[in-house]
């Protein structure tokens, strides 16, 4: 597997590759990989030919009180499990290269960056969408995976892509799961035991209020009973649970057209997010 650390060197490698007729898929992490984020390399492998992986903790996507600088980074060991999940180039840019000096853009993207998570984290989707944009437009790949868990930020970049004629395939993945269906996420490390038992409750009180919902229950109610079910497990706080509009996000009572509950909650210092259709 290739390894590469500047927009030059990506943006050639890919070119190459498509002058060669290949399409090539792209995979943005910020490291400390997971199952959850192979399942998006094999995901883009069955879209294309070739594979770029980047890995870069951005920092302008954390708040002045989140965790950037504990988020954890293992280069070495996260290359390792790109080559072994047939990863064809990894870039890893530094700083200097994402950010140089002087640096004085950002990009809001209105509306689906509004509510839910853009309301508990201001300023997080400007930082999102800034630096997705860079890393589409310096590579050029012909697609790009996200994974639905974080599907408001998936919704965010698909107005990017769309709004901005960048001429990048967007694809959302399924989210992966342990097997008591806490979604697998870089964060799930922090958990203590005594936390990582309660965690699953999450995805439980999603299901349990997709079904309500699908009944005819209003959302209001829904959402207020797995919320109240959170704090009844041991969460700490809830963020929001909420239904909306599996595209424009959108609030809505009834699941009369596609439809997503979400849900952000904190259990002891660490904040989990997830999300379920409902229709």
């Amino acid at each position: 597997m290739k390894a590469v650390r500047s927009p030059a060197e990506l943006r050639a490698s890919i070119s190459d590759w498509q002058r060669q007729g290949l399409k090539v898929g792209f995979v943005p992490t910020m490291g400390a990989l997971h199952e959850g984020h192979l399942s998006l390399v094999e995901r883009a492998k069955t879209l294309a030919d070739k594979v770029a992986v980047s890995i870069f903790v951005n920092p302008t996507q954390f708040g002045p009180n989140e965790d950037f600088t504990r988020y954890p980074r293992q280069e070495a060991a996260d290359q390792a499990l790109l080559e072994g999940a047939g990863g064809d180039l990894v870039y890893l840019p530094d700083m200097a290269a994402m950010y140089p000096q002087g640096f004085a853009t950002s990009i809001t993207v209105a509306h689906v960056s509004e509510g839910l998570c853009g309301a508990c984290r201001p300023g997080h989707f400007s930082g999102v969408a800034t630096v997705v944009a860079k890393l589409l437009l310096q590579g050029l790949p012909d697609l790009a995976v996200f994974g639905e868990k974080d599907y408001q930020q998936l919704q965010v970049i698909r107005r990017l892509v769309l709004d901005l004629d960048i001429p990048v395939r967007i694809v959302g993945a399924p989210t992966l799961r342990e097997s008591d269906g806490l979604a697998k996420s870089s964060r799930n490390a922090y958990l203590t035991s005594e936390e990582r038992a309660i965690a699953p409750r999450l995805f439980q009180a999603l299901t349990e209020a997709a079904v309500s919902l699908r009944a005819g229950l209003p959302a209001g109610q829904a959402c207020l009973q797995a919320s109240q079910s959170l704090l009844r497990a041991g969460f700490a706080k809830v963020d929001y649970i909420e239904l909306r509009d599996a595209q424009s996000l959108e609030p809505v009572d009834h699941p009369t057209a596609p439809a997503r509950i979400l849900a952000a909650a904190w259990l002891g210092r660490t904040r989990l997010i997830d999300n379920l259709p409902v229709c």
